[in-house]
């Protein structure tokens, strides 16, 4: 008889979005989507819908350790995926509990601002994700904004700049780059994943659909979903972009309030 394969447990620790779309909500889906079973730290609350961010509610920073000091504790942890953190105090507790629980696999998607362009995370919580968490992360997951934030430069505006800002995050202790293409003006959306060993393009056509809320959150949460799978940055990456695609053509299927609405997460399924 054939051995049972492990599920892997993964751990999100984001914001919570009320409209389900995004953050701790879209996680757990993908990751449920893609074989793994899914625990959450919860860093904000946000009264959230299709339309945009009308408030935000961050925990005192000794709840969010206390959240991942009880899940480490007790649950196998094979990836994290890591989302808003909303300001200094909540990075560096997530931080110091990476660093002493040291899981396997971390994902960092350096959510800094919403699609309805309201901030997630305070400026001055950006050094300290640059300088704390980053050098901790397994990938990291900017769009070309947050990129520019993180560098303190101008956003990249072709491909070659991409890859040259990737390169220079990494130098900054991550293991890994995944710079995100979708702010391109382009005709396609070409992501460049940046390791030790190389740059590898990964290519993909733009989906032109107005239901992108989430896709950030999902991309990185498949990542760390596929990551203990594949053992392989490169195919859990490239399987998880595939994946988003998927569940962006299929989010017309949906009906999901009336701003820019979520990606249909179990279109596999449904």
């Amino acid at each position: 008889m054939a051995a049972t394969k492990t599920i892997p447990n993964v751990l999100t620790i984001a914001g919570s979005d009320s409209g389900g779309g995004a953050g701790i909500q879209a996680d757990l889906k993908a990751f449920s989507a893609l074989g793994a079973y899914g625990a959450s730290v919860i860093t904000a609350l946000t009264a959230q819908n299709t339309r945009g961010v009308t408030a935000v509610h961050a925990p005192e920073p000794a709840f969010i350790t206390a959240q991942l000091d009880a899940v480490f504790d007790d649950i196998r942890i094979d990836a994290v995926k890591i989302g808003m953190l909303a300001n200094a105090g909540i990075v560096r507790a997530v931080a110091d509990a990476i660093g002493r629980h040291r899981p396997k696999h971390v994902v960092l998607d350096t959510v800094m601002i919403s699609k309805s362009h309201h901030a997630l995370l305070a400026p001055e919580a950006v050094a300290a994700l640059r300088d704390e968490l980053l050098p901790l992360a397994t990938l990291v997951t900017p769009n070309l904004p947050e990129a520019a934030a993180l560098l303190g430069t101008e956003s990249a505006v072709d491909e070659d700049a991409m890859v040259r800002q990737g390169e220079a995050l990494r130098a900054l202790g991550a293991r890994a780059v995944l710079m995100k293409g979708g702010h391109l003006a382009s005709n396609d959306s070409p992501d460049w994943l940046i390791e030790a060993s190389g740059s590898l393009r990964l290519g993909g056509a733009r989906v032109p659909l107005k239901n992108t809320h989430g896709t950030g959150c999902t991309l990185s949460s498949a990542i760390a979903a596929l990551i203990p799978q594949t053992d392989d940055l490169a195919s859990a990456t490239a399987e998880a972009k595939r994946y988003l695609t998927g569940a962006i053509e299929a989010s017309v299927r949906l009906d999901v309030g009336h701003g820019v609405g979520p990606v249909h997460h179990f279109f596999r399924w449904w």
